[in-house]
């Protein structure tokens, strides 16, 4: 055996690529993170650091295109996810006048009880922030479940975990076609304050009032209507929408 032997006591520091160093520490110092290291000549290195995370950045490929969204990333894990979102929409929102959800940069949105959110630096590196003890999903809905039920849980999945807006809408959309008519009321309820909840991502905004009364049309309990609110992030745009109690 060797005298010297590896200790697990590692610090792996992730270095992300940098298509702007300008945009990048406006973007992250908004979001209340000081700048530990700037460096522009002779090449461009970055340090950006907040409560126990540090970020470093170098120059991008000179084919790095941040519309894609494939620039690099990080899986950022820690005990509770909603304290970080609330505290860096907060940021924006005070910097900038709101913090934005779609497009590059921007904060994916929180379902209340959601186990992880993305945030999307201006060079498209994705940063996700995941509850350490998440739990399992299983892509396509969970095999409990059947019917409509397992359509929404799978929409919940692409949503969340895919960060794909359009695929949950469609998932949502197609299954309460298909399902709908046999469902319980609140299970429609619920597709229709995701297709609410979705519409912005996935560029349906005009069909919102159609949902909205078909959902103000349904008659449910207070525990109904907050399980529907449960399962959307904009709990305030679908609350408009539901029956009054």
């Amino acid at each position: 055996m060797p005298e010297e032997s590896v200790r697990p006591n590692e610090t792996t520091v992730p270095l992300l690529p940098c298509t702007s160093a300008e945009e990048t520490l406006a973007f992250w110092r908004a979001l209340g993170f000081e700048t530990a290291y700037e460096q522009t000549r002779p090449y461009l290195y970055l340090v950006l650091t907040w409560s126990g995370i540090a970020l470093h950045y170098a120059k991008a490929p000179e084919n790095v295109d941040p519309a894609e969204e494939n620039a690099g990333g990080c899986l950022v894990m820690v005990d509770a996810v909603a304290p970080y979102h609330a505290a860096f929409t907060a940021a924006m929102r005070a910097a900038r006048g709101k913090a934005p959800s779609t497009g590059v940069p921007r904060i994916t949105r929180h379902r209340r009880g959601a186990s992880r959110f993305t945030v999307v630096d201006p060079s498209g590196n994705s940063l996700v922030f995941i509850q350490r003890d998440e739990p399992e999903v299983e892509y396509g809905g969970s095999s409990s479940l059947a019917g409509l039920a397992k359509v929404l849980d799978n929409a919940r999945v692409l949503s969340e975990f895919k960060q794909d807006a359009k695929a949950a809408f469609r998932a949502v959309n197609s299954g309460l076609k298909r399902h709908g008519d046999g469902a319980p009321a609140v299970e429609r309820a619920v597709a229709l304050g995701m297709l609410i909840d979705l519409a912005e991502g996935a560029g349906t905004l005009e069909r919102v009032p159609e949902w909205g009364r078909l959902l103000g049309g349904l008659e449910l309990t207070g525990p109904e209507r907050e399980r529907v609110l449960d399962a959307v992030a904009d709990r305030e745009l679908v609350a408009g929408w539901l029956p009054r109690g």
